[in-house]
């Protein structure tokens, strides 16, 4: 019985042995077919960067798979369609302006670690700094003097309970941290709001003082208007989620929760209060960029794939969305 027990317990050892091998060799054989040039990889490398940047333009993560897959791309504003440059910068999530690029980036180690990297005008990295968890969010302000930054620190989605956000203002020069917006005051109608599980999420710039975000506590969230300088924000409205202020500076485009858990694009317009559902009717986890005062894009991922594309929609509701940029994520248009 002893033996019969030995014996057995050895092949079992090695059948798990040989299912350990295989599921390397598997792993490995896979990441080299995704590494290997494909059509797309290869029109992702057709133009120069620097070249692309003096223009104005479309800053993106690629998606195309390749060796591209997950780099900074970058792609004339005219012809979002056609032929692009790419860096060897990889990004999860990328924001950028005239003088300034956000890369929040991940590092598949043993233990996976993730960075900050400062970009400059040709996309070029110049600083790094460590962030607390998954990237999700990155925005910098018009004037370029902050970058604002979202790490998942627990959970991967919006969807799941109990996640926590930590979201950061660092300066955009030099990467130092300013603030950490769970230490801002929150007002809610006229007083303080005080909840141990607040979270805040989704920062998007008026001008290097005023803000927008989203902020969360006790199963609701609400759109909030804040000030850098004075380190506070106030709930303006319930149910708005990673807002975007349009060019004009007039209108708040953001994610509306459905009774079925389906987030709706809206726009909200600030003046009035006229708040309108945007044509896209499939549900969208992203903070949409303004291609300009009429258009808003964002990102949708393709059936059953890792790759993505940015969708374009009329902020007014009207028309029919259609694919922008192909085999992209995280648009950024640089004017």
């Amino acid at each position: 019985m002893t033996r019969t027990r030995i014996v057995a317990f050895a092949g079992i050892c090695l059948a798990a042995l040989g299912l350990a091998a295989g599921a390397i060799i598997k792993g490995a054989q896979q990441a080299e077919s995704q590494r290997r040039p494909t059509a797309a990889s290869e029109r992702d490398q057709a133009l120069d960067p620097a070249q692309v940047t003096a223009k104005p333009h479309i800053v993106f993560r690629s998606t195309a798979m390749g060796p591209t897959f997950g780099n900074v791309g970058v792609v004339p504003l005219d012809r979002p369609d056609g032929p692009r440059a790419t860096t060897n910068v990889a990004c999860e999530r990328i924001y950028a302006t005239r003088t300034h690029g956000l890369c929040l980036a991940s590092d598949a180690g043993i233990v996976t670690t993730y960075q900050g990297v400062m970009l400059d005008a040709t996309l070029a990295p110049t600083t790094t700094f460590p962030l607390t968890g998954i990237p999700s969010r990155a925005r910098i302000s018009p004037d370029d003097r902050w970058t604002a930054m979202t790490m998942f620190v627990s959970g991967h989605s919006y969807v799941q309970t109990g996640f926590s956000t930590a979201t950061t203002i660092r300066d955009a020069d030099t990467g130092s941290l300013y603030a950490n917006l769970e230490d801002f005051t929150v007002h809610r109608n006229g007083k303080v709001y005080r909840s141990v599980d607040l979270n805040v999420w989704g920062v998007t710039f008026a001008n290097s003082d005023r803000f927008f975000a989203t902020v969360g506590s006790r199963g609701r969230t609400w759109l909030v208007e804040g000030s850098v300088a004075g380190r506070e924000m106030h709930m303006l409205r319930e149910n708005a989620e990673c807002p975007s202020l349009s060019p004009d500076g007039t209108r708040i485009a953001y994610k509306f929760r459905t009774g079925n858990g389906v987030w709706r694009l809206h726009v909200l317009d600030l003046h009035t209060d006229a708040d309108t559902a945007l044509a896209e009717t499939r549900s969208v986890d992203d903070q949409v960029e303004w291609l300009d005062d009429q258009r808003v894009l964002y990102g949708l991922p393709r059936s059953d794939s890792a790759e993505t594309d940015v969708w374009v929609a009329a902020a007014d509701g009207s028309g029919t969305p259609e694919v922008f940029l192909p085999l992209a994520w995280s648009p950024a248009v640089v004017h």
